[in-house]
Parts: C-alpha cells; sequence; structure tokens
C-alpha cells in the first residue's frame, strides 16, 4: 500500500491518477484478449497459420501495451505537449514514406514491416495529432498574436492528404471530426463551424463522385450492391446468430466466414458467442470511460489539458462508436478497429499511448492551501481563535 505522506514519483502518481479510469481501459484490454481467442483463429486458419497464430501475437502486445498505458500517464503536460509533437513529425514523416515503400494490403499502402511486425504510422499519428492541435489552438486563443489556428488547419490539411494517398477515408474521417471538436472546445468562431460544416459536405459528396471504393461501401450501406455487402450481411448474422446470451466461447459458426472477424469485427463475434447482454455490457463500459474521461478533462484548470484530454477522450468515444455502428449496419464500413478489443499492435499501442495522455492530463494537482493567520493586536498578544 502507498502512504499519503511518501512524497516520491509513483506514490504522486497513485494518489493523483484516475484508477477507476485505468481500471476500466484494463478491463478492456483484457476483454480483447478473450475476444481474441474467439474471432482469430477461423481468420489465421484461412490464412494458413496456426489456429492461435493471432491469439499469440495478441497476447504479445498485451504487456507492452499496459506499459505503454502507465509510463504515459506518468508524463507532466509539458512533456506530453514535447513527445506529441515529436512524434507527429516523426509519423508524419512514415507516413510519407509508407507512400514510397510501404506494404500494399488490399490496394492500400498503410504498412510497413518493422523487424517482422506490421506498423501503421497513422494509428500513432492520431493522439499526438490531437494533443498539437489542442496546444496551438489553446495558445490562439491565449495570445491572438500565436497563428495558432491558421497552423492547426494546414496541419490538418497536410495529415488528410497523407491518408487519403494510402487511401484511408476512415482515419481522415476520423481526424477531422475530433480535430473540430477540439477547435470547437478551444473556443471556435461561429464563422468557423459554418465553414467546417460545409466543407464536410462537400468532402463526402466529392469522395462518393470522384472515388469508386467510397462509392461502393456507402452503395452497400444504402443496399444497392457494392463490394462490401458480404462482410456487413455477415456480420449481422453473427450477431442474430447469437440471441441474447450467445452460443458460447468458441462455438460461433457464421463467424467462421467473416473475413476480419478478428478486427473490424470482432464486436459481431462477441455478438455470436457471448449474446447481446454482453455486448450492451461492453458499450457500458466504453460509455462509461468516455463520461469519465470528459467529466474529468472538463474540471481542469489549465486550457490546454482541459482541451487536449477531451479531444482524445473524443477520439477514443468516436472510433469506438464507428466500429460497433458498422457491424450493427447502422453506417458504412470504414475498416477501422475497436479500440483495446480489436487485433492489431498499432492500434493497441496508439491508443494507450493516447489514453494514457488523458490519465496524464487528468490527474488531479496538488491544492495549496493558504494558512489564515491570526490577527495580532497591538498589545502583541494574539487574539484567541
Amino acid at each position: 500500500m502507498v502512504s499519503r505522506a511518501d512524497r516520491g514519483v509513483i506514490a504522486e502518481w497513485w494518489w493523483t491518477v484516475d484508477k477507476t479510469l485505468l481500471a476500466a481501459l484494463i478491463f478492456l484490454l483484457v476483454g480483447g484478449v478473450i475476444l481474441s481467442l474467439g474471432g482469430s483463429p477461423a481468420v489465421a486458419e484461412r490464412l494458413g497459420y496456426d489456429s492461435f497464430h493471432f491469439v499469440s501475437r495478441h497476447v504479445i502486445f498485451f504487456i507492452p501495451t499496459v506499459v505503454v498505458l502507465v509510463a504515459t500517464s506518468f508524463l507532466t503536460p509539458r512533456l506530453a505537449r514535447r513527445i506529441s509533437l515529436i512524434l507527429l513529425v516523426g509519423m508524419v514523416s512514415l507516413c510519407v514514406m509508407t507512400l514510397l515503400i510501404g506494404v500494399q494490403v488490399n490496394g492500400s499502402r498503410r504498412w510497413m514491416d518493422v523487424a517482422g511486425f506490421s506498423l501503421q504510422p497513422s494509428e500513432f499519428l492520431k493522439p499526438a495529432f490531437i494533443v498539437v492541435c489542442a496546444w496551438l489552438f489553446t495558445e490562439n486563443a491565449r495570445n491572438a498574436d500565436v497563428p495558432g489556428n491558421l497552423f492547426a488547419t494546414l496541419l490538418l490539411g497536410i495529415v488528410c492528404v497523407l491518408l487519403i494517398a494510402q487511401p484511408d477515408f476512415g482515419q481522415t474521417m476520423l481526424i477531422g471530426i475530433s480535430w473540430a471538436i477540439v477547435f470547437f472546445l478551444a473556443g471556435m468562431p461561429w464563422t468557423w463551424i459554418l465553414v467546417v460544416a460545409v466543407a464536410a459536405v462537400v468532402g463526402v459528396i466529392g469522395a462518393y463522385t470522384t472515388i469508386p471504393h467510397v462509392a461502393g461501401r456507402i452503395d452497400s450501406f444504402l443496399g444497392s450492391g457494392g463490394s462490401d455487402s458480404f462482410q456487413i450481411e455477415t456480420a449481422l448474422a453473427s450477431i442474430v446468430n447469437g440471441g441474447w446470451l450467445g452460443v458460447g466461447p468458441g462455438e460461433g459458426t457464421v463467424k467462421r466466414i467473416l473475413p476480419d472477424s478478428h478486427t473490424d469485427f470482432i464486436f459481431a463475434v462477441a455478438a455470436e458467442e457471448f449474446g447481446i447482454v454482453v455486448c450492451v455490457g461492453l458499450v457500458a463500459v466504453f460509455g462509461f470511460v468516455v463520461i469519465r474521461g470528459l467529466s474529468r478533462a472538463l474540471r481542469n484548470e489549465d486550457a490546454f489539458g482541459r482541451v487536449a484530454a477531451a479531444g482524445l477522450v473524443s477520439l477514443f468515444g468516436i472510433q469506438s462508436v464507428i466500429n460497433m455502428a458498422v457491424n450493427l449496419h447502422l453506417m458504412p464500413s470504414k475498416g477501422m478497429t475497436l479500440p483495446f478489443i480489436s487485433y492489431g499492435g498499432s492500434s493497441m499501442l496508439a491508443i494507450a499511448f493516447g489514453m494514457g495522455l488523458v490519465l496524464a492530463l487528468t490527474r488531479r494537482q496538488p491544492q495549496t492551501g493558504h494558512i489564515r493567520r491570526r490577527a495580532v493586536p497591538r498589545s502583541g498578544v494574539p487574539n484567541p481563535a
């Protein structure tokens, strides 16, 4: 047990970090390992790997993910800004390299081979981008002479161009929405709100009319065919097959023909094997993380810490909603993982970094009390309290 009298780094962290939020995040990580046992063996066998190929790799990334989550939560706001800026520059550079020498999978260049593992730079780019933009926006709000809004907008343009070139429209949309939320929290003028709304509508229409890949996914969602209709229909069949209580761990049958059952459609596997009841509980945990994180963020007296933490929590929540909505056929397929649940080392480590920053930025600050001095009369004898 850590004593409150201890003034060490670990003791200070223990008494200031949100332990409830940390426990909820670790709960999701453990849930991801359990669901990986159900969702990944069939995919591994179809690809010619050992049945537990993806399970073992998921477990390998579990401990580093917890280490990143906890270690990042020790950072001060200043260190969080500096590390995020360095990481952002590095990941933007890697995204450029990915377009040139990256591994091509299903027509997209999003990954790089590093020591036998696939690295997806865009995953690490997201939390760093949010923190840097939060800093730019709040500096602009604090001092109008600092062109923070302009730099953040230019940065958004650079990141979106790189992601569209991969192409990765799901991440582009996610980053765009999160950027708008951070700008709004930092005091976005109403004229900017109108400009952003119009740009979003124009962007969606333009992507649909000019990019066949995007048009195919939207057509699949609207029920007029398209390349992703099989996955969506199979995911829905898997959810229906599970019913309220599921068919039991490892007993799912529809999941065996679901191509991305270990990544984008792990929520459907959870529904088939553990039932709708467990899925509702899973949604409740995600909801708790978002609400808890936002409530702690909005109590932060520092503008940067408040905006950055809220932006990171929004990034986490929006990605979760998109993944589950796709599984339930409530929006077009986006190819996006369910945080801490889906298989993917880059995704797990990057989300751990982002939520570790949330824990760091929402840590309770020490209260500086003021000692009330007792009044001393002219005689020099203190008055009784």
